[in-house]
C-alpha cells in the first residue's frame, strides 16, 4: 500500500510561516512552565501511593469521600486500570503524628480479638513500627500468624525457637486498611502494592531525569555529526529539544483544566519522552538518509529542491508508519486506564510533534545554514 507517492509540496517554501507556529508553541510552552509550573509525582516531590484492589465494582466518589476523613492531608484518588481498583495517593511518608495512638490502639484491640487479655508489651515503636514482646514463644507465632491473616504486616523478630517478639510495621495503607474495612464490610479489598519515597530520593530521581534526557541528547548529536554533518546533527537536536520543551509546556497548559488530563511528571512520563525522543530522530534519520542520497545523484540540483524531494518521497513512508504508531497509542490512551494515560498522550503528541519538527525545525534549519554561509552542502 503506497499512499502520497507522487506528491510535489513545497515544504521548505512555508517555512517562514512554521517558524511563527514553532517560536509561538515554543515560547507558550515555556511561559507556562514558568508561571504555572509542573505538577511532579511521588517519584520526584516523595510521598505514598498505596493501590486498593477490590472484590466488586467502586464508586471512586464514596472511597474519596472516607479517605478524606482519615487526616492523611491532601489527597489524590484515581481508578486504577479497570472498576475494581483505586490508586490513592498522598504527600505524607508515614502515619501522622496525632494519628498514631489511634493506630496503637487499632492493633491493640485486633490483639485482644485474637487472643483475649493476652500479656504483652510494646518494647520499641517508631512512626514506621511497633515490637511487642510476648510471653512465650507459642503464644507469638499465634498472634502473628493471626494478625498477618487479618492483613497487617506481621513478623517475628527472630527465627530462633525462643523468640518471644513480633513486629508490626504501620504504614499508610494500614491506617486506610483499618477504616475502610468498616465503611465497605460488603466488598473486602486488599492492599495491592504501596510505594513511599522521601524527598531527597524524589530529588536524586528528579536530577537522574534530566541528566538522562540530557545524555540522550548529546549521544545524539554526536552520533548524526559522525553519520551526516554536523549541522544536520544540529538540526536534529534542536528538533528533539522543541519537541520536549512544547509537550512539557502541554503538561503545564493542561494540568486542572481539562478533567482526565492532569498529567503528573514520573518516571513513566520520563520513559515517555525517551521514547519519544528516540521516535522523532528515527523520523528525522529518515527524511536526512533521502537528502543524502538525492544530493549524491542530483549533484547540481539546488538545496532547497532536493530537501523539498526528499521530504516528499519519505512522506508515504511517514504517514503509514506515524500513523499507525499513532492510532495504536490512542487505543491505549482511551482504553488502558488511569496507570498508561499520560504515557499514552506523551506518545501520540510526541508523534505529532516529531513528525512535524523532522520537516519544519531540522530539515529547515540545514537549508538556513546553506543559504546564511552560501556553503554547498554535498557528501
Amino acid at each position: 500500500m503506497r499512499i502520497f507517492e507522487n506528491i510535489h509540496i513545497d515544504w521548505m517554501g512555508r517555512r517562514k510561516l512554521f517558524y511563527i507556529v514553532s517560536s509561538a508553541l515554543f515560547f507558550l510552552g515555556l511561559l507556562t512552565m514558568i508561571f504555572r509550573g509542573l505538577e511532579f509525582g511521588i517519584d520526584f516531590k516523595g510521598g505514598s501511593e498505596i493501590v486498593l484492589q477490590f472484590e466488586k465494582p467502586i464508586n471512586i466518589g464514596n472511597i474519596r469521600t472516607e479517605v478524606e476523613k482519615l487526616g492523611l492531608g491532601n489527597i489524590e484518588l484515581k481508578t486504577y486500570g479497570g472498576e475494581n481498583a483505586v490508586l490513592i495517593r498522598t504527600e505524607l511518608q508515614s502515619i501522622p503524628a496525632n494519628l498514631y495512638p489511634r493506630v496503637v490502639q487499632s492493633i491493640q484491640s485486633e490483639i485482644d480479638n485474637a487472643i483475649p487479655n493476652v500479656e504483652r508489651s510494646i518494647t520499641d515503636s517508631s512512626q514506621n513500627s511497633i515490637t511487642f514482646t510476648l510471653a512465650n514463644p507459642d503464644t507469638t507465632n499465634i498472634l502473628v500468624e493471626k494478625l498477618f491473616e487479618a492483613g497487617f504486616q506481621t513478623a517475628k523478630v527472630s527465627e530462633e525457637p525462643d523468640n518471644k517478639k513480633m513486629i508490626i510495621s504501620v504504614g499508610i495503607s494500614d491506617w486506610i486498611k483499618e477504616n475502610l474495612k468498616i465503611k465497605f464490610k460488603d466488598n473486602p479489598f486488599k492492599v495491592l502494592k504501596e510505594d513511599q519515597v522521601g524527598p531527597k530520593v524524589g530529588k536524586e530521581l528528579k536530577q537522574d531525569a534530566v541528566i538522562a534526557v540530557f545524555l540522550s541528547l548529546v549521544v545524539i548529536l554526536i552520533y548524526l555529526a559522525f553519520r551526516f554533518k554536523f549541522i544536520f546533527a544540529f538540526g536534529a537536536v534542536l528538533a528533539l529539544f522543541h519537541d520536549v520543551l512544547i509537550t512539557l509546556g502541554l503538561y503545564a497548559l493542561l494540568y486542572g483544566v481539562i478533567p482526565g488530563l492532569n498529567l503528573e511528571i514520573d518516571l513513566s512520563i520520563v520513559a515517555a519522552f525517551l521514547t519519544l525522543v528516540g521516535y522523532s530522530i528515527n523520523d528525522t534519520v529518515i527524511v536526512f538518509d533521502r537528502v543524502r542520497e538525492n544530493l549524491k545523484i542530483h549533484k547540481t540540483m539546488p538545496l532547497f529542491d532536493v530537501l523539498n524531494m526528499s521530504i516528499n518521497r519519505t512522506m508515504s513512508r511517514t504517514i503509514l508508519t506515524g500513523g499507525t504508531t499513532l492510532l495504536a497509542v490512542l487505543v491505549i490512551f482511551i482504553f488502558g486506564g488511569e496507570v498508561l494515560r499520560a504515557f499514552a498522550f506523551t506518545l501520540a503528541f510526541g508523534i505529532i510533534i516529531g513528525t512535524y519538527s523532522s520537516i519544519f525545525v531540522a530539515s529547515a534549519l540545514v537549508l538556513e545554514y546553506a543559504s546564511k554561509t552560501k556553503k554547498k552542502v554535498e557528501f
